[in-house]
């Protein structure tokens, strides 16, 4: 594409984040999942599983978390603190894609074992103020999740971590749900331990393709380095919430087709 000004981009991505950071955005995203709910439990636990079963078309990826969701009786909360073990019965029925009833068994597990002692997920991402992003926090999450001796192997590629090079994207995408707030409906801003300069934004092909044409990113391998630089030039427009423009290039690639 031709040469541009950085503030040619940057207000071309400022224009494209305000046009899919809206509310009319959340019915045909994964994020339309958690938004169901009203208590931050909820809202944490049907994020989380929206989040990693988000790979695929979108209308498959919503219908698959109403699935699952139906199976903890549309009350994830209150299904994980008081379930019976007769009432995993359902949830071993449940599959998508690779991500069967095994694993949400284990992910579920991890979550009724975890509220028992916290009054909220974001006590398993710990983060420290001088952290510049969530990379440590994202490799403490995998370990709670995997502590159990018992952890079955095949869930592990379904909760990604720094530490095996993953770009992360769909936990990131869940950490942005989960910390950014304004005033557009989407994000919901229920955790505070967590900057939103502290981000790291989602980062999977189509935003690699939007982010590579753009010239945001010149390392070839879609991984954390990359996620790491691609976030680290979004400051560059925005220093304290760079991450908001995960908008921009998810639209771009998936509703615009920008790079193809």
């Amino acid at each position: 594409m031709p040469r541009i000004s950085f503030g040619e981009l940057k207000a071309f991505l400022d224009d494209r984040t305000d046009r899919y950071n809206r509310a009319d955005f959340i019915p045909n995203d994964p994020v339309s999942i958690p938004h169901r709910f009203r208590k931050k439990q909820d809202i944490e636990i049907a994020g989380l599983l929206a989040a990693l079963l988000a790979w695929g078309q979108r209308i498959t990826v919503i219908n698959k978390c109403r699935d699952l969701l139906a199976r903890l009786d549309d009350a994830p909360y209150d299904f994980l603190v008081n379930h019976s073990p007769d009432d995993w019965k359902s949830v071993l029925r449940f599959k998508h894609r690779t991500f069967n009833g095994t694993d949400a068994v284990h992910v579920l597990s991890f979550l009724a074992d975890f509220y028992r002692k916290h009054p909220s997920l974001e006590a398993a991402f710990p983060v420290q103020a001088e952290d510049p992003h969530i990379e440590h926090a994202l490799v403490a999450f995998h370990r709670y999740v995997f502590a159990w001796p018992q952890a079955p192997a095949r869930t592990r590629k379904h909760v990604p971590t720094p530490e095996r090079k993953s770009a992360c994207k769909r936990i990131n995408m869940y950490l942005r749900w989960m910390v950014r707030k304004d005033d557009r409906g989407v994000d919901f801003g229920l955790w505070h331990t967590i900057r939103p300069d502290q981000l790291v934004c989602p980062c999977d092909v189509h935003v690699e393709r939007v982010a590579r044409r753009l010239k945001l990113v010149k390392r070839k391998t879609v991984d954390w380095q990359m996620a790491l630089e691609l976030t680290t030039q979004l400051k560059r427009f925005d220093p304290l919430d760079p991450v908001k423009y995960d908008f921009a290039l998810f639209g771009l690639g998936i509703e615009e087709q920008f790079a193809r």
